[in-house]
């Protein structure tokens, strides 16, 4: 056990981290399992909707701080090559289920100076 003020605070704080990112690495970890329980089954409609789960999931946990953005760039690239192995179509070259953008909404003309 430390001794001093400083030490005993850095050991709360790495504790109360060492929490926070193990329920983040488990949270990553069952998407994870989760697809590749899908793919195993080759449900494929069902493994893509958990593969985006799964990248969101790792995307979350780099912006969280918990993993490095290399270590999710080289999962997720071994993630999306497991699902074109056993897919038809690559991922990411479906059609998005999301509606079309909005067009940009017009400039309003500029105010006319009154007249002094």
């Amino acid at each position: 056990m430390p001794i001093i003020k400083s030490a005993i605070k850095r050991t709360r704080q790495a504790k109360k981290r060492r929490a926070y990112n193990v329920g983040v690495k488990q949270a990553v970890k069952g998407k994870i399992k989760a697809f590749r329980a899908d793919l195993s089954a080759e449900e494929i409609k069902k493994a893509h909707d958990s593969l985006v789960a799964a990248i969101s999931e790792l995307d979350r946990a780099v912006k969280r701080g918990t993993l490095h953005k290399r270590t999710v760039a080289r999962r997720k690239s071994r993630l999306t090559k497991q699902y074109n192995t056993v897919s038809d179509a690559a991922y990411g070259t479906q059609k998005s289920a999301k509606p079309a953008a909005k067009p940009a909404a017009t400039k309003k003309p500029a105010a006319k100076k009154a007249a002094k």
